[in-house]
């Protein structure tokens, strides 16, 4: 079997294994059951203390919403002060000058927002100060709102009736200290054991064999890439992501990295059967989500190691598959399974450029996103999932003539309103964004100049691209087709707006509707109970993912990767 192959395999069986019994961790660290890490308690009492929490406070969904929301808006200041003033802040050897007020509020709402989306180039366009006290640290907080937005939910389902469904601070905190923290350690460990530097040294000056002077960035880099993973955020240390050799050195820290991406989403579908005790249903939400990532793998492997077409004309044999904008290092196949681990969740950080990929490996990529629900970023990805659950329940009870219930409670008008918008949001402003900026650059060429120009490559690739960048803001994934030019006040300010409404819109639907549910009084089920943890409801749910989300983009895909594959 092929290396590369053969390395893809490993990964997605050792995922599967382990996500089981990291699942179950997560369902006793939410539910206040002993765990091996209890000896962090201490940590945690004392930073309630400091913040003036209760952590024996009940929220109602509202109060819970209010809370995130809060703690959201906070850091987001915090981030752009820092970032506009980094040139005046300590632990910045190399001399980067601050971020321009447009760039920080749209670092400052990418990252914010678990999305990650840089319009900047990471080694040069931020210091190590902020690269710790704003990236690093809002890549544990947001992973860790998105976590404890989800474990809210579930104790909103597991409940009978409830009118309250956690404290978000208590979740929060131990997301990050019981879950997060730890394994960002390991795989810290791992990095650089295999040379990813951790340090505070500034640009090493080297001389290559031709007798040039070169520098190379360096840095804590150790201490970021490993929660970029783990909390499915994606913004690269390096302006070229895992793809430079100090940020991902080895084949090695290619598996351990891309195997951090999915752990805790795949874990999470696990710890909501646990959590809830109803494990077959989760049995069967993961199976649909493996499926879906799995067929997008084997896709993604046959179009990138069966190389272009225009070369096979010209005679030249492609042994080693499609291996423009990839690393040697890491081959088509590693890169083929990275992009679609990257898109089926919220992470977005990239081993090599899809902007290179094949047009049909670039679609898939793109429906990963548009989709938006295969696993997804930790937390909000089973949340997206749960929002077309709603919707095939209350379809599949008037199809069949049952009463729309999910978990014993009755699904009724008003929770479907709020899926249905939540469901058409994610289509909406991904289209509408890209119809603008379509327009935009057929019909008012003097603007699209007068901010340096956008697209480097045209016509189906070149509305690919505008697609893509949509597309990744409203997924709070980040990745890119990097042949826009996007450091523009158009592309900083529209893509920020997509990213706020693309991140809070669902969740605060998402848990209104849990909480909804949760104060319903809680109907025993019966004959006439429609079974939510068969097959058959499994294969309606994905029917309906695929026809409200998948359909929706299906012009917009002509358009671009589908137009692109005819014309090769």
């Amino acid at each position: 079997m092929n290396t590369e192959i053969l390395g893809s395999v490993l990964q997605i069986v050792a995922l599967v294994v382990l996500s089981y019994p990291l699942g179950r961790y997560i369902a006793k660290v939410y539910k206040g059951e002993r765990t091996w890490l209890d000896f962090m308690a201490p940590v945690e009492k004392w930073m309630y203390k400091i913040c003036g929490i209760d952590p024996n406070e009940e929220m109602g969904w509202k109060k819970f919403l209010f809370a995130l929301l809060t703690v959201n808006v906070f850091w987001f200041f915090w981030g752009m002060v820092l970032l506009v003033c980094q040139g005046w802040l300590p632990l910045n050897p190399d001399g980067n000058a601050g971020q321009s007020p447009d760039l920080a509020f749209n670092t400052c709402i990418s990252f914010m927002v678990n999305c990650n989306l840089q319009h900047y180039s990471g080694e040069s366009g931020l210091t190590y100060f902020t690269q710790l006290f704003v990236i690093m640290l809002f890549q544990f907080i947001t992973a860790g709102c998105g976590m404890a937005a989800l474990a809210g939910m579930f104790k909103a389902m597991a409940a009978k009736t409830t009118r309250t469904i956690g404290n978000f601070w208590v979740l929060l905190v131990k997301s990050c200290t019981r879950i997060l923290f730890p394994l960002s350690l390991i795989v810290g460990f791992i990095l650089i054991l295999n040379g990813t530097p951790m340090g505070f040294d500034g640009k090493m000056e080297l001389t290559t064999l031709e007798g040039a002077a070169q520098t190379v960035s360096q840095g804590p880099t150790a201490a970021i890439v490993p929660i970029k993973q783990l909390g499915t955020n994606g913004g690269g240390y390096f302006g070229v992501n895992s793809s430079h050799p100090l940020e991902n050195p080895t084949f090695l820290t290619n598996m351990v990295e891309c195997w951090s991406i999915l752990i805790i989403p795949m874990a999470m579908v696990f710890a909501f059967g646990f959590y809830i005790k109803r494990k077959k249903l989760a049995y069967t939400i993961y199976g649909v989500m493996l499926v879906a990532y799995l067929v997008g793998i084997c896709f993604a492997h046959h179009f990138e190691m069966a190389g272009n077409p225009r070369i096979d004309e010209m005679g030249i044999a492609q042994n080693i598959g499609s291996m423009e904008g990839k690393e040697m290092r890491i081959g088509a196949a590693g890169t083929a399974t990275w992009s679609q681990t990257t898109t089926v969740t919220s992470n977005g950080s990239v081993n090599g450029m899809h902007d290179s990929t094949m047009p049909l490996t670039g679609m898939f990529t793109m429906l990963n996103m548009m989709i938006n629900c295969w696993f997804g970023g930790v937390g909000v990805g089973f949340m997206n999932y749960y929002t077309f659950l709603i919707i095939a329940v209350f379809i599949s009870g008037l199809m069949v003539g049952r009463t729309p219930e999910f978990l014993g409670k009755k699904v009724e008008a008003r929770e479907m309103k709020i899926a249905s918008i939540v469901a058409l949001c994610h289509p909406f402003i991904i289209l509408v964004g890209t119809a603008i900026a379509a327009y935009l650059y057929a019909h008012a060429p003097g603007f699209v100049e007068s901010e340096g120009g956008w697209l480097n490559n045209p016509s189906f690739h070149g509305f690919s691209e505008m697609l893509y960048e949509y597309t990744s803001s409203a997924a709070n994934n980040g990745s890119g087709f990097e042949g826009l030019g996007d450091n523009t006040y158009f592309w900083n300010f529209t893509c920020g707006l997509v990213l706020i409404l693309g991140r809070y819109l669902p969740i605060v639907g998402q848990v209104a509707i849990a909480g909804l549910l949760a104060n319903k009084k809680f109907i025993p089920e019966s004959a006439g109970t429609l079974k939510t943890d068969t097959v058959t409801f499994a294969v309606m749910t994905f029917a309906v993912i695929f026809i409200v989300a998948a359909l929706s983009f299906f012009p917009a895909l002509s358009l671009g990767p589908i137009a692109e594959y005819f014309s090769l």
